[in-house]
């Protein structure tokens, strides 16, 4: 056994993390520590790989052994997902702490965190779209809509002040998931939604979240925020991604101190089909679907009963993972983890704790699953093709979109 001298010790350093968290609005006594080992034995990854035991790392930290918690792989390969803190039975925000020693302690992330970020902060976007571009992309849409509704007053708003909806978007629908935006806006259209887009500060992804870095999260925050006040929107409302709707909702409290609601697009689906404001034909996909609750949409911003009431307007035959809901299981790419590449082995590592969710996907013989979120998109993606599972991955607003009836007539169809 190791020993420890106290002159390595730097008893300030557990306080410095709190004034952090407390900052933010979030629990910051690490006092309430039991160093019981529950939050381990709740890690989905605690036996996958090395340098994953959260209550060792805790301990350091409690202990003030700085230098070996700045240095310690944990930080990069702790994906942030929050399920220790569920079974932690004093539930200190694991996750938080890891965010906090991640962005104040001079670290580098690894991977193409922080270039995304400056990205972001110096564009306006992660992708670095031009504004000629965006606005090209929104147009064309714009035509693609009024040809699929058959309507050529169908639009797709742009900065319309006053409007109920400011909807923002993950700019990779921009370049990359075009669909993805005009399913949304054939959603409003059936809905009658008084909703628009922003010409400026519309990206409402934010890697800051990832790197913890609160000044970048704030700056980029604060591009959606202003675009908010600009326009006088009554409501936010996010795409299906979890990470740019944690950054939104949490962050937007814990930076600006927000006044205005911010909620996700699977919400609003909801409250139209709820209210009759959109009709979807029910049972048009045979395919046996599966639902992956991504961390951020579900565990921390508690949506997790709303997607699963859209999938029963739609008739999906629904096979749960075990286990779901608050205590799902991780996907393997969150915190950052798609865009650390390989440095520090983290690719490999990300697919092997991806094992998990892939032995939970075939449990459920689903040919589909569905997920609110681009990351975990992109990740379960990754891993069916890395463990052959043979499955396709899809938003809920494209089931929706598939399943609209526009003037009593199917407009859509069952092709996924």
């Amino acid at each position: 056994m190791a020993v420890i001298q106290a002159k390595n010790l730097d008893p300030e350093f557990k306080y410095q993390i709190a004034d952090v968290l407390a900052g933010l609005g979030q629990k910051s006594d690490f006092s309430h520590c039991l160093a019981c080992g529950m939050c381990t034995a709740g890690c989905s990854y605690s036996d996958v790989h090395q340098d994953m035991d959260p209550r060792k790392f805790l301990r350091k930290i409690i202990l003030g052994l700085k230098e070996e918690v700045v240095h310690d792989p944990f930080i990069w390969k702790c994906t942030m997902c929050g399920r220790c803190t569920m079974f932690c039975p004093m539930k200190v925000d694991l996750a938080g702490v890891v965010r906090t020693v991640r962005g104040h302690f001079g670290l580098k992330a690894p991977g193409h965190i922080q270039e995304v970020a400056d990205i972001h902060m110096a564009t306006g976007n992660q992708q670095a779209l031009s504004a000629e571009d965006y606005l090209d992309t929104l147009n064309w849409l714009e035509e693609e809509l009024q040809e699929e509704v058959q309507d050529a007053h169908a639009k797709i708003p742009l900065d319309k002040k006053g409007a109920d909806i400011l909807y923002v978007i993950n700019s990779r629908e921009a370049k990359f998931y075009p669909q993805d935006i005009q399913n949304v806006a054939k959603i409003f259209y059936a809905a009658k939604a008084d909703w628009t887009m922003s010409s400026e500060g519309w990206d409402a992804t934010n890697m800051g979240l990832f790197s913890g870095r609160d000044e970048d999260a704030r700056k980029i925050v604060g591009m959606i925020d202003q675009a908010m006040k600009r326009l006088r929107c009554k409501t936010l409302v996010v795409t299906e991604c979890g990470h740019a709707l944690r950054s939104q909702s949490w962050g937007g409290k814990a930076w600006f101190q927000r006044s205005y609601p911010v909620k996700s697009i699977v919400e609003i689906i909801l409250g139209y089909l709820k209210e009759g404001r959109i009709k979807v034909a029910s049972g048009l996909f045979p395919e046996k679907f599966t639902y992956h609750d991504p961390c951020n949409f579900g565990r921390k911003e508690g949506l997790l009963k709303e997607p699963r009431e859209v999938l029963q307007y739609l008739g999906i035959d629904l096979v749960e993972m075990y286990p779901n809901r608050e205590y799902n299981l991780c996907c393997g790419g969150g915190g950052g983890a798609n865009s650390m590449g390989t440095e520090m082995g983290l690719r490999a590592i990300r697919m092997e704790k991806g094992r998990l969710k892939a032995e939970q996907i075939k449990k459920t013989a689903a040919a589909k699953i569905i997920v609110p979120c681009h990351n975990c998109f992109d990740q379960l993606t990754d891993i069916g093709k890395y463990f052959k599972l043979g499955t396709k991955v899809v938003h809920i607003s494209t089931l929706v979109a598939k399943s609209l009836i526009l003037d009593d007539k199917l407009e859509g169809g069952k092709s996924l």
